[in-house]
């Protein structure tokens, strides 16, 4: 790993409501928790996802404090997170085109996640794609669940998606979380240019390989969904160890551990990362 800058572009922060966590939890003491747990993996950074696991009685106002949380952890340590993804929430209807020019002028996040299965519509409403359309118009990178179990965000949907924004570049989060999405993955990839693949909840390392075998190292990013807050899924499904162990070229590992994070991102890495093989 030393040989190697690694970003994890899917880590969730922020309240479980599901658990009862209180949102007046120490900053301080969860960050050096996310930071030693990062380190202990061999992650130089990772891009902090709001947590989609919150209680939202109040509606925009609930929305609008889990992305001031998330610019704050940002903020706290930008050079351990050099970005930071916010949600908006479909219900919220036209206040949510508000919110997204908000998380991107003030809040200066890179992007929005959705993961609608917890948001209560599925990945084509029409509310997502008005969103869709303003978040290409502003400079937001869409992050978008695909768990494989859940028909509200299947990623046929996102492959349709994906073809009516085709200018819109978006990261999905997930899509190796069962055998026959993986398997569906690399055909959506070849049609779909316009989509990255993070690496998260994938049984096993060979389906990640397959995918850049016919589509190209470019096309997936290293994302663990680490202490995501919904899934429940346990660290030991990483498969970081095995990707550095696979027999990629050393440019190919580079590329889906930092570069392409990188460049969809423009996180300014590069200008950053000495001695990383190319």
């Amino acid at each position: 790993m030393d040989d190697f800058h690694v970003i994890d572009v899917h880590n969730h922060v922020g309240v479980m409501a599901s658990t009862g966590i209180q949102a007046d939890e120490d900053l301080d003491a969860q960050l050096v928790v996310r930071a030693t747990a990062l380190e202990k993996r061999g992650v130089a950074q990772a891009v902090v996802i709001a947590s989609h696991d919150y209680l939202r009685p109040d509606g925009i106002a609930d929305n609008r404090k889990v992305n001031d949380q998330i610019s704050a952890w940002r903020a706290q340590k930008p050079g351990l997170f050099p970005a930071a993804v916010g949600i908006v929430e479909p219900l919220n209807g036209e206040r949510g085109i508000a919110e997204l020019d908000r998380c991107k002028d003030e809040l200066g996040l890179v992007g929005v996640s959705f993961h609608t299965r917890l948001q209560g519509v599925s990945l084509d409403s029409a509310w997502v794609r008005r969103y869709l359309q303003r978040m290409g118009e502003v400079g937001l990178v869409p992050f978008l669940h695909s768990i494989g179990e859940s028909s509200a965000e299947a990623l046929w949907k996102i492959d349709v998606l994906a073809g009516d924004f085709p200018d819109l570049q978006m990261v999905v989060l997930d899509a190796f979380s069962t055998f026959e999405q993986s398997l569906f993955l690399p055909h959506v990839a070849d049609r779909r240019p316009n989509l990255v693949f993070d690496t998260a909840l994938a049984h096993g390392v060979g389906f990640v390989l397959s995918a850049i075998s016919r589509c190209g190292a470019d096309r997936v990013l290293y994302g663990s969904d680490l202490y995501s807050t919904s899934s429940g899924v346990p660290a030991l499904t990483d498969i970081l160890a095995d990707l550095l162990a696979s027999p990629l070229t050393a440019y190919e590992k580079s590329a889906v551990l930092w570069r392409n994070a990188d460049r969809v991102l423009g996180l300014g890495a590069a200008a950053r990362v000495t001695g990383t093989p190319t």
